[in-house]
């Protein structure tokens, strides 16, 4: 299984590194799962954790700029 780092997936999802983990802090999208290395805690993100954030992008913003989408 692969590994990614938050601001892979970040750049994978097409959103800034500071959003990824505003997502996170917010709860929209889980936690992944943690380990410390050299002393330093990190996130390890799989693939089923890279296609929740995508998903929650595609569901929650427009195309184009990034612009939230309206409540209608």
């Amino acid at each position: 299984m692969k590994a990614y780092s938050t601001a892979q997936v970040a750049a994978m999802v097409g959103v800034s590194k500071n959003t990824l983990l505003n997502w996170l802090y917010s709860g929209k999208i889980p936690e992944p799962r943690r380990r410390v290395e050299a002393g330093l805690e990190v996130r390890l993100w799989n693939d089923r954790d890279l296609k929740r954030a995508k998903n929650y992008k595609e569901q929650n913003y427009c195309k184009g700029r990034g612009r939230k989408k309206s409540a209608e």
